[in-house]
């Protein structure tokens, strides 16, 4: 076995665990290896209070960041992943961190995360490098659970720079859409910092950000994921249009609500804030 320079690794680098294991990268699973512990231990480092959390991770891969979470001293640590052919990867992980570890090989879209939570005695935190072909289902899949709060208490995760921007996104920006009000209405977003290129193998086109989104308390405005997230559908179908037109699918009475908010009709979906749109939402849902 090759000694790793990372201190405290008990296990071989990762570049010589790819070899082992003949893990090219497929694009078909959006896989871009992050080799460098220094960024995956920093990643860690970033989830609130490690050293008691029980940390579900998606997509480990050769087990960077699993590494990398265990390292930083995670309680539990348990992984998702869809390709089969890490399982030797994660075996050798498991075997070296025996009781703090475990995965399983499965699709994270569709799979039950409370599966994992047998054990409450730790907090739950959602930390990964995420495929970027699945990045923004999942932040939907996970921002739209109910009952809210969910059942995690952070999620800490590296995705394409462009979807990180438009979570962040403010009213009015080009960035702004459908999923700035989906994270913004119910959580807190933050970009932690970013991540060139140069980090992964292999080399991707795109820089990508690591971000941390802490859940809100719900406001009383009486609305489910459901209804903000149908609402917002319609809404951003067809950014380019007005008001008085993108609405229309939702029945006649689009003028009336609009006035009702004093909102003018001739304004395009970005211009809304997020408490306006919220306010349009529950409006249009008692009216309905």
């Amino acid at each position: 076995m090759i000694s790793n320079p990372n201190p405290g690794d008990p296990l071989p680098p990762l570049r010589e665990v790819i070899k082992a294991c003949g893990l090219h990268a497929k694009k078909s699973l959006g896989q871009n290896f992050l080799l460098d512990l220094n960024i995956t231990r920093k990643i860690a480092r970033a989830v609130p209070g490690l050293a008691k959390a029980h940390v579900i991770e998606i997509g480990p891969g050769p087990g960077g960041l699993t590494r990398g979470l265990l390292l930083e001293g995670a309680a539990r640590v348990t992984s998702l992943e869809k390709d089969h052919r890490c399982r030797p990867a994660l075996e050798d992980i498991a075997e070296a961190y025996p009781g703090r570890f475990r995965f399983q090989i499965g699709d994270a879209l569709s799979i039950n995360e409370n599966s994992f939570l047998e054990d409450n005695s730790h907090p739950v935190h959602i930390a990964a490098n995420l495929p970027y072909n699945i990045a923004t289902p999942l932040l939907v899949k996970w921002l739209g659970l109910e009952p809210w709060p969910p059942f995690w208490e952070s999620l800490t995760v590296m995705l394409q720079k462009e979807v990180a921007l438009r979570l962040v996104a403010e009213a009015s920006t080009k960035a702004y859409g459908r999923l700035s009000v989906l994270a913004q209405w119910r959580s807190t977003p933050k970009i932690l910092f970013h991540v060139p290129p140069e980090a992964f193998t292999p080399k991707p086109k795109v820089t990508s950000s690591v971000m941390q989104i802490i859940p809100r308390l719900p406001k009383p405005d009486g609305l489910l994921s459901g209804d903000i997230s149908g609402f917002t559908k319609v809404l951003f179908g067809q950014r380019r249009k007005t008001l008085r037109n993108v609405l229309k699918p939702l029945g006649d009475q689009v003028a009336e609500v609009l006035k009702d908010q004093n909102i003018d009709p001739g304004l395009r979906p970005e211009n809304l804030t997020i408490d306006e749109i919220v306010a349009l939402a529950n409006a249009f849902k008692k009216s309905s």
